[in-house]
């Protein structure tokens, strides 16, 4: 029998993000159980997104310093929290079921949970994750941009990359996941990049190793020939990087299913054609992830625009060049949030919810 605790934190981990909500099967559950510890479990629930030291936290709970910090070390190393700062001056915080406990257990994946994941993903998580915003954004392939337009620099693929003194590269959860499977794709696995704080964690774990700015330029260019899509973080402060494809990715098989994915994700481009230069290859029908594009019976690629998220793999390969990147219109263009804290309010807020660990809003209730 599942214990009170796991149904607590599933209520805890449903604030984040783009959530984590309940189910008929209780498979959500069966994942918590994987994951966490009871002990655990009821750890994280008097932890908050605001980094803390083992110190603070064992004086807020009139516990040993010893022990809570043997437990968060013991946690993080299981991807369960987050952890910044050196060896004698660690502090942790919560991390969302995705963006994060999930993706922390790149290395130790197995075909359980691979297939827990994806039952939740087609029973809950991606239903939930179509009402509201997605938690990665798109920004365009470098070379399928007009440089002469006034590009602001968080959806610059480029500019992104060169401002990050610390870049590291892992692999991608999902293709990982997915190859568990049976399923997926063959398009290239280490492909995730983590900048600065982020990019310690993952290097320090064990799930990515640091790269040199060449060795991330050849990378995004390799990604571009093998038609992955540029997806950051949602916020505009990127500490996350991921190449996701239509067959492999959470987020674009989600988004594939509903009949406008162009309203739940940030990206302020689309693709249209020329007519007059078509050739009707069929070349950017073939690298279009979002099923967006189709040659018509005229013998011409024509955009669909209510499924095209403007990520510019089909003007890369256009062997006519009749393929380009616009700029939506002003009303339709939206802002990233500046930090992934204003996304993670926002989208507690929309599902009436608040980032209070559950532990502490129970005190003050009661």
């Amino acid at each position: 029998m599942t214990s009170q605790v796991f149904y607590d934190l599933r209520e805890q981990l449903d604030q984040y993000s783009i959530g984590f909500p309940a189910t008929k099967s209780g498979v959500e559950l069966k994942i918590l159980e994987k994951l966490f510890s009871e002990e655990e479990a009821a750890l994280y629930l008097n932890l908050s997104m605001t980094p803390e030291t083992p110190k603070a936290v064992a004086q807020r709970l009139g516990r040993e310093e010893g022990e809570i910090a043997g437990m968060l070390k013991r946690m993080a190393g299981k991807g369960l929290l987050f952890y910044s700062g050196g060896e004698d001056s660690l502090s942790y915080n919560v991390v969302p079921f995705v963006v994060g406990v999930y993706e922390h257990q790149v290395n130790v994946m197995d075909k359980e949970l691979a297939e827990l994941f994806d039952q939740y993903l087609l029973e809950a998580l991606g239903r939930q994750g179509l009402s509201q915003f997605a938690p990665l954004r798109t920004i365009p392939v470098n070379q399928s941009i007009d440089h002469a337009w006034q590009i602001a620099p968080y959806e610059d693929l480029s500019a992104i990359i060169r401002v990050e003194d610390k870049i590291a590269v892992g692999n991608c959860v999902c293709k990982i996941q997915q190859k568990l499977l049976g399923k997926g794709c063959d398009k290239p696995v280490d492909v995730c990049f983590k900048f600065g704080s982020h990019a310690d964690y993952y290097v320090d774990k064990g799930m990515a190793r640091f790269i040199t700015l060449d060795e991330a330029i050849q990378i995004i260019g390799k990604c571009d020939e093998a038609g992955l899509v540029p997806m950051p973080f949602v916020a505009q402060e990127i500490r996350t990087l991921c190449n996701c494809c239509g067959d492999c990715c959470g987020v674009l098989r989600t988004l594939k299913l509903d009949p406008r994915p162009v309203e739940k994700i940030i990206s302020n481009y689309y693709a249209e054609v020329n007519r007059d230069e078509c050739s009707a290859c069929g070349t950017c029908e073939d690298r279009c992830q979002m099923e967006a594009i189709r040659v018509g019976e005229s013998d011409v690629a024509e955009v669909n625009r209510d499924r095209c998220i403007g990520c510019g793999l089909c003007v890369t390969t256009c062997p006519s060049e009749a393929v380009s990147l616009a700029v939506k219109p002003e009303a339709e263009r939206r802002v990233p949030p500046a930090k992934g804290k204003e996304f993670f309010m926002e989208m507690a807020s929309r599902r009436g919810k608040s980032l209070i660990p559950l532990a502490i809003k129970k005190q003050s209730s009661g």
